[in-house]
């Protein structure tokens, strides 16, 4: 799997996210607190999301 690498609009060190993605999706966690866990989207819902953020 690929490592976490943290959103670009992560720079003001408040909110971040991190991302891993992978061939079936993504995973998602909070870089404040890294040991509660990630959610994982399906590689569809994925894209949706970041198609919409990109968008905004």
């Amino acid at each position: 799997m690929n490592d976490w690498h943290k959103s670009s609009y992560s720079h003001s060190g408040a909110q971040c996210v991190e991302v891993r993605e992978h061939p079936t999706g993504a995973d998602v966690r909070d870089t404040q607190n890294r040991d509660a866990g990630h959610l994982t989207f399906p590689r569809n819902e994925w894209q949706a999301l970041v198609t919409l953020a990109q968008r905004a």
